[in-house]
């Protein structure tokens, strides 16, 4: 199931996509729908009526939701993209980092380059939903407590990291530094996602692209391993790392493709041309 959040005039609603249309749901955001519904449910109540359904071309979808209560990073969890930066994949547990809620921006936004970098880059990511409060989640449990993915863009102030890496949240907290959406798939849509390729494109072009299979560590370990470090909630986001990041420029259009997910792309504006 295709779940998507839409603008009505001054409010948001969320809605199923069916092909074309659009069943609405009735909920402002889907992290309301995830705190509400399982798929299960969701599967019910979802109907094809067509006096019900509103034409995906009258409508524009944005953010998914605004308030996820906690945003994961996790950092070299591709080793090929560690070895593009000259460093070692972290192998016995995740290089994680958390990230304020207002670095989101909606699909479609512009992402801007701060005057306090030289040197921004973009990266793609898949992106895990959690869509039930959890704690000390077993590898084996963990399938259960994801609600879905979606596609991320995640955005480093390279140069900054680069002086100190305690200077790591600063790098990755900038306004505008997080897109994601605009859909989030239900898990029981994707039958491997070990499968699934991750894409980070530049300007129409791919400049980056792996397999889930190649992360360090997955998605399910992932989860695992931070239900362990805190409880997890419903919309909560796990950023589960990029194949490759891309160096941007003012003019540039940086996108995110997961094969079965969907596509999200963001146009570049330096703030010092603004």
């Amino acid at each position: 199931m295709r779940l998507c959040t839409y603008l009505d005039g001054v409010s948001t609603q969320s809605g199923v996509i069916l092909g074309n249309s659009v069943y609405p749901l009735g909920e402002s955001s889907i992290k309301d729908v995830i705190l509400k519904y399982d798929v299960a449910d969701l599967n019910r109540i979802v109907s094809d009526d067509d006096e019900a359904l509103i034409d995906l071309q009258d409508i524009e979808l944005t953010n998914p939701y605004l308030d996820p209560p906690k945003i994961w990073g996790i950092g070299l969890n591709y080793r090929e993209h560690a070895k593009d930066l000259d460093e070692n994949s972290p192998d016995q547990e995740p290089a994680s980092f958390m990230k304020p809620t207002t670095t989101i921006i909606a699909p479609g936004s512009p992402i801007m380059l701060p005057v306090q970098s030289d040197r921004v880059t973009g990266e793609a990511e898949l992106g895990v939903i959690i869509g039930k409060r959890c704690k000390d989640v077993s590898l084996v449990q963990a399938s259960e407590v994801i609600f879905g993915y979606t596609t991320i863009i995640d955005m480093t102030a390279e140069d900054i990291l680069r002086r100190n890496p305690r200077f790591l949240t600063r790098s990755k907290s900038f306004d505008t530094f997080f897109s994601f959406g605009p859909v989030v798939v239900t898990a029981d849509e994707i039958d491997d996602i070990s499968a699934v390729t991750v894409r980070t494109i530049l300007n129409g072009e791919i400049g980056a692209e792996n397999i889930v299979a190649n992360m360090t560590f997955d998605p399910l370990e992932l989860v695992s391993f931070h239900s362990r470090v805190m409880t997890l909630e419903p919309g909560d986001i796990i950023s589960t790392g990029t194949p490759g990041a891309l160096k941007l420029s003012h003019g540039d259009q940086i996108g995110c493709t997961v094969e079965g997910v969907g596509s999200l792309y963001n146009p570049v504006i330096d703030q010092s041309a603004v």
